[in-house]
């Protein structure tokens, strides 16, 4: 299903029917409604980074809901659509953090290659109605996606943003990793603790105490 290791980390739950009626769900919805990211596009989180060159994660919450936007990857948006507001601010935090000045535009495929892992809890979205996929099933996957990342030994940083994502942190519990959590970057809770918090900064200073190459964080 994805092409790389994380086959063979999921297969139990790849295999399982109840994961094979869901999916069958999921195609249904394709069929009769509008839904984002493209349905190439729906792993491509787990595409782009793979399980074992997974140094970062950041929760996103589902994928944006308007047209050409979504790409499988939590925050980002495809070249050529406006940068939403929450990404505007995650790029003022990187400026003001690390000196990095805002992109162009707003695809993060290459800190996906940096092995960062741009994960949502849920993978899909009805267009224009936000949250509409939730509850769907995806969260089964998601969270056993962060439990089979929390058995690795090698440090790992998950960022948390925002309450949704802060719900994914009874699953890490390993002393290994490094957990960073602040408000969600979007503007109605930005200037509440996101703007400050140095979340590019300390994960770096982190992965390079373990001895594992920092992100270039540089789009």
């Amino acid at each position: 299903m994805i092409g790389n290791d994380w086959d063979n980390v999921l297969k139990v739950i790849e295999e399982s029917a109840g994961f094979k009626k869901f999916l069958n769900i999921i195609n249904e919805k394709y069929a009769n409604s509008i839904v984002f990211p493209p349905k190439n596009y729906v792993f491509n989180a787990l595409k782009l980074t793979s399980f074992k060159d997974t140094k970062v994660v950041i929760v996103g919450q589902d994928p944006y809901h308007g047209i050409g936007e979504a790409h499988g990857l939590s925050f980002s948006v495809q070249k050529g659509i406006k940068i939403p507001p929450s990404l505007q601010n995650i790029y003022k935090e990187l400026d003001s953090d690390l000196g990095i000045k805002p992109n162009v535009d707003g695809d993060l495929t290459k800190w996906a290659k940096e092995g960062v892992l741009l994960l949502n809890a849920v993978l899909t979205v009805e267009k224009d109605k936000p949250a509409s996929h939730r509850n769907l099933g995806w969260e089964l996957l998601t969270d056993y996606i962060i439990k089979a990342l929390n058995k690795k030994e090698e440090a790992i940083v998950f960022i948390l943003w925002g309450n949704f994502a802060k719900d994914k942190k009874k699953y890490i519990t390993n002393p290994n990793h490094l957990v960073i959590t602040s408000p969600h970057p979007s503007p109605f809770s930005a200037r509440n603790g996101f703007f400050g918090s140095k979340p590019f900064s300390k994960t770096n200073e982190f992965l390079v105490k373990n001895k594992i190459k920092p992100i270039d964080w540089k789009l």
